[in-house]
């Protein structure tokens, strides 16, 4: 991987959309309290949010398709969804998740770290982002 980082999170954009509707989505009773929602809104709460027309193209935003490489070299391609469009086979993975949530707001270049149901830590780089229309 070619970008490393202080041990501090990388900065983060977020579009006045996306934070307007994951805002909502956080104070959905259903997620409202629940461990995933606490962690995107602690995300969104460290966020520049931005208006739509000034997000740069290269930012990972709500249906964005991501292309990620991994530590070991292993391409990953992820499109970033809600959680009712979530995926697993089809690599739509869900903004609750632990690997959405740090995904979002990330730009080509920056890398993530987070750990696996095994205790070991995935590290993702994202290498491209393609925009996707807001379903």
């Amino acid at each position: 991987m070619s970008t490393r980082h202080s041990g501090l999170p990388p900065s983060l954009l977020v579009s006045e959309i996306d934070a307007a509707r994951l805002d909502a989505l956080i104070e959905n009773p259903t997620w409202r309290g629940h461990p995933a929602a606490i962690a995107l809104q602690e995300e969104l709460l460290r966020a520049q949010v931005l208006p739509v027309a000034q997000m740069p193209a290269d930012v990972v935003r709500m249906h964005s398709r991501v292309d990620c490489v991994d530590a070991d070299g292993t391409r990953r391609t992820l499109t970033l969804v809600y959680p009712h469009e979530a995926d697993s086979a089809s690599g739509r993975v869900s903004v609750l998740a632990p690997v959405g949530s740090a995904l979002l707001g990330l730009s080509v270049g920056q890398s993530i770290e987070w750990p696996r149901p095994d205790g070991a830590t995935l590290s993702l780089e994202v290498a491209s982002v393609e925009p996707q229309p807001a379903a």
